[in-house]
């Protein structure tokens, strides 16, 4: 994790940052190397002066961990390496309720990609999912889901997927994992140990690093902030903005289209987009002051210029509140993965549990 953290770093640095002895980080390192898991970035310089000081990296090669998800009408999937770089984004038509024919999908999938990228299957981590749905008592792999994938409810989802791969499958919220992706963005993980993700999707959702490990809370739905914002009302979402223009008239179907309707429907969209900021002030002032993030990072599958206003504002009113608070405050921030970050995120499940263990740095 030292690595993902700090960037590239030789033994020496590494043994002052871990507070271990040269002996240890070097039979650690050396374990790691044969396992592909980390790499020497030779230099002249470095070379010269002996191995210690040569600068140690994640490497790439470690293997390869896979992130699917379905939406109405299609399954979308991405292969990380192990530094956590996005390999392929793919998409298929993909129409089904049922968590079996999900997995036989991303299995004829998976085949298909390891054929024409060269992909080893040996080499595969592990599949995260990301589910539209929170976990249920006693068992996070069982999900209350959406009724557009209403086969997955109260299933054991990592059995019956896993099963069907013959890899580990781990299983999380959507919202959960875009955080995950958010926090290993470079200029995220670097700098910040908490960072609190508002996902805007169709729904809303929220995610939570702390102290660099992804927060789930004792049931696993923590981060569930749409329930501050109940189905019957006005939501900041994405069906709630569709929901907007087709009441004025604009005939759009998806979020896909919203980016092109920006300029002609402004007013509108700056009236719902104030609405919004005003909705949302209060769940980040709350994650504000029981997480006390270093940021806060808006993500979603809204056009990155709106989500950008969106953070802007709600930037502007943290900044501006006369409540006499002269602690630092965690700026607003808006992502420019979008909608990715949730299959990012779910690929990077198998990766951040490998990481997060122990005998890795």
């Amino acid at each position: 994790m030292q690595l993902r953290i700090e960037g590239a770093a030789p033994r020496i640095r590494l043994a002052q940052s871990l507070g271990m002895n040269g002996a240890t980080v070097t039979r650690l390192t050396q374990t790691l190397l044969a396992l592909d898991l980390i790499e020497e970035m030779d230099t002249a310089g470095a070379a010269a002066r002996g191995r210690p000081t040569v600068p140690l990296t994640v490497s790439g090669r470690g293997g390869w961990a896979i992130g699917a998800t379905p939406h109405p009408g299609w399954l979308e999937l991405v292969l990380v390496d192990f530094r956590g770089r996005p390999l392929v984004h793919d998409t298929t038509p993909f129409d089904s309720p049922d968590p079996r024919v999900f997995a036989r999908a991303v299995e004829a999938r998976l085949q298909a990609l390891a054929a024409s990228h060269g992909f080893m299957r040996g080499k595969f981590l592990g599949l995260g999912v990301a589910v539209p749905g929170y976990a249920l008592p006693g068992d996070r792999n069982r999900r209350a889901v959406v009724d557009r994938v209403a086969g997955w409810d109260d299933v054991p989802l990592a059995d019956i997927i896993g099963d069907a791969l013959g890899m580990p499958v781990w299983i999380e919220n959507d919202a959960s994992v875009a955080a995950l992706a958010e926090y290993y963005q470079d200029g995220i993980i670097g700098r910040y140990r908490s960072v609190l993700t508002l996902f805007l999707g169709h729904g809303i959702g929220g995610g939570l690093i702390a102290e660099r490990d992804l927060f789930l809370g004792e049931h696993g739905n923590a981060g569930e902030v749409g329930r501050l914002f109940p189905g019957h009302g006005e939501r900041p979402s994405g069906i709630d903005l569709l929901r907007t223009l087709r009441e004025a008239g604009v005939d759009v179907t998806s979020l896909a289209e919203i980016d092109a309707l920006m300029d002609m429907h402004r007013p509108l969209i700056d009236r719902w987009t104030r609405r919004v900021i005003e909705q949302l002030e209060q769940a980040v002032l709350s994650g504000i002051v029981w997480l006390d993030p270093g940021a806060i990072i808006l993500s979603g599958a809204l056009p990155l210029r709106l989500l950008r206003t969106i953070a802007a504002g709600l930037d502007e009113i943290g900044r501006h509140r006369d409540d006499r608070y002269r602690a630092i405050l965690p700026p607003v921030l808006a992502s420019p993965i979008g909608s990715k970050a949730v299959v990012i995120g779910a690929a990077m499940i198998p990766i951040h549990a490998i990481t997060t263990q122990p005998s890795t740095i």
